[in-house]
């Protein structure tokens, strides 16, 4: 198979960071808009803050635990009778007109329909979503074999790819947004969308050849046999693993996924975000902090993984499962430090250092499970169930998700110092019960 290595990876992983970065741009860039805009706009005439800040969280909630939902049905489609790209092909088509719908909906003479267009908006989304993340992804494990150690490295690239759109899409669609409304941010987020299906189509021939063009049954080769056989011993054990790592991912996304929701709104509220530069003061959009994360993968991620190879080289690379535990525990830590902000803030806005603080420690716990995850779905699942086991991987971000807007809708009711010192309590909670399972779980995944 011809592979025309960059740098030791493939063509098509390049193309695949760039899609997959323009797409990015556009859910991270909404994203950034999303409860703000519902506060500020769809739920302007509430009178009680309070019950419109719940709201939003649980609308917030729903979507961004759908996203992870979808994919399991854009998997299974992929696997049994699409194939991956022409699947990619039809979520950047949804995504372009989900967000066309979200700026409609911002048109104060439909104002009276804009919840129900925000929502079909929001459905489109999901949907591409559902299309896109869990077979990109597979296309990506595709294209190393068996090359598993230098998977982990390709998938931490394609990690970067990921983080430059969420990276610049607040600071682009937040200002656009701060200067010119709602529908314009909206609409920017559209464009991104559109420009990576441009480049998607222009290079998915030359640099993707035979990978993820067909479903699975279609394959005419020596696997095509045993796509009915049952699963051997070894094959389940891996996915029981997997599944089991899929629930404590959960509880990562639980508390990571705050970012969007309570910690926008205390970046917006409680965070001094005035500077001053050269004697004229600027207060800063409090989109811009949902750049925080994106920032520091792109300086952290190229650092992880020299560090990753530099230990598998000396044979002292730590097992994916200890990756997970590590993430577990610095999340903990990063909301401990958050609960201090919150107490802090009982009497004054604070600087929002404290949040640079928070998003840097957040980041590193992200490096430690989510490229991770998505490199550990491709070594372990079954090839004929490979997009289908990616969505399962998704679902668990649903649950986290949705489970992280259902806390966030707490946050006016509960004291912020104590809303985040329960979210660190759960996740040391769980890396302790995942440090007890360690043994167990690497025994079962052998030497992925």
């Amino acid at each position: 198979m011809n592979k025309g290595l960059l740098n030791g990876h493939p063509k098509g992983l390049y193309l695949l960071f760039f899609v997959e970065m323009w797409e990015r741009f556009s859910y991270y860039g909404m994203r950034a808009l999303f409860v703000l805009y519902m506060i500020e706009y769809l739920f302007r005439d509430y009178t009680d803050k309070v019950l419109a800040t719940e709201r939003a969280g649980l609308v917030y909630g729903l979507y961004t635990g759908l996203v992870y939902l979808t994919p399991l049905i854009g998997g299974y489609i992929a696997d049994r009778y699409k194939g991956q790209r022409k699947c990619i092909s039809f979520g950047l088509i949804l995504m372009v007109i989900g967000l066309v719908i979200l700026a409609i909906s911002d048109i104060s003479i439909l104002y009276k329909y804009s919840f129900p267009l925000f929502i079909l908006g929001l459905a489109f989304l999901i949907f591409s979503n559902g299309f896109m993340k869990s077979n990109i992804s597979t296309i990506v494990g595709m294209l190393y074999g068996d090359d598993t150690q230098k998977r982990d490295t390709g998938f931490t690239i394609f990690y970067m790819g990921i983080n430059i759109g969420a990276l610049f899409s607040p600071l682009v669609c937040g200002t656009i947004a701060t200067l010119y409304g709602f529908k314009y941010g909206f609409l920017a987020g559209g464009i991104g969308a559109l420009i990576g299906y441009i480049i998607y189509k222009i290079g998915e021939k030359p640099l993707l050849q035979e990978h993820g063009l067909l479903p699975y049954t279609d394959k005419k080769d020596e696997n095509s046999e045993n796509i009915d056989k049952p699963l051997t011993l070894r094959e389940r054990r891996k996915l029981y693993a997997l599944f089991i790592l899929m629930i404590f991912s959960v509880i990562f996304w639980l508390s990571y996924e705050q970012a969007g929701s309570s910690m926008m709104l205390f970046a917006q509220y409680e965070s001094n975000r005035f500077i001053n530069i050269f004697g004229h003061s600027f207060e800063m959009p409090a989109q811009y902090f949902q750049s925080l994360n994106p920032l520091f993968i792109i300086l952290l991620a190229p650092l992880a993984s020299m560090l990753w190879t530099f230990l598998n080289s000396k044979k002292k690379e730590p097992n994916s499962v200890v990756k997970f535990n590590i993430a577990l525990l610095l999340i903990s830590v990063s909301y401990l430090v958050m609960s201090f902000a919150g107490y802090l803030a009982k009497t004054h806005t604070v600087s929002p250092l404290w949040l640079v603080v928070v998003f840097f420690i957040a980041t590193v716990a992200e490096l430690c499970i989510s490229p991770i995850g998505l490199s550990l779905v491709t070594k372990l699942a079954p090839v004929k169930f490979a997009s289908l086991v990616m969505g399962c991987w998704f679902l668990a971000s649903f649950a986290g998700n949705f489970g992280a807007g259902m806390l966030a809708g707490n946050y006016a009711k509960i004291s912020h110092d104590v809303f985040f010192l329960i979210i660190a309590g759960i996740s040391a909670l769980a890396a302790l019960v995942l440090f007890i399972l360690t043994p167990v779980l690497k025994k079962w995944m052998g030497k992925s």
